[in-house]
Formats: C-alpha cells, structure tokens, sequence
C-alpha cells in the first residue's frame, strides 16, 4: 500500500491507464464479448498489482534506505 506522497502519486497515475482498461472491458462484456472484455479487464488488474507488489530497478535505492535507518534509528513502533 502506498506509504508516501510519491507512492501515491504513481499509484494516481497508474490507475489513470488502468481504469479505462478495466471500463472498456466492462462495456465489452455487456456487449456480449466475453474474451476481449475479460481480458481488458484482466490487464488493468494486472497493472495495478504489479505496481503495488513488483519491485522494479527503481524501488531498489528506496528499499536500502528504508532498511538502513530503520536498523540505525530503530523502528518507532517497536519502542511502545
């Protein structure tokens, strides 16, 4: 889930390509295409899950440093 103003932002931006997939394959399961709707309905899942869950390249310098405070400063939670 999204911890910062920047996870949010690319999880915004994300659902910004993923919804019209996921309502266009609505429509084209009401049309009566079960294949090409339930696939565009599919892919914008999948768009929103490995955005969530995949670690990318990118996440990786955040992910260190997450850690390496953490381990350092110590987690707040632990001290109550």
């Amino acid at each position: 889930m999204p911890d910062g103003i920047l996870d949010t932002i690319g999880l915004a931006a994300t659902l910004v390509f993923a919804l019209p997939l996921g309502l266009a394959g609505i429509a084209f399961v009401g049309r009566g295409n079960l294949a090409i709707g339930l696939g565009l309905i599919a892919v914008g899942i999948a768009m929103v899950l490995f955005k969530e869950y995949l670690t990318t390249p990118g996440d990786i310098p955040g992910v260190i440093a997450t850690s390496l405070t953490s381990k350092l400063v110590g987690d707040p939670d632990d001290e109550e």
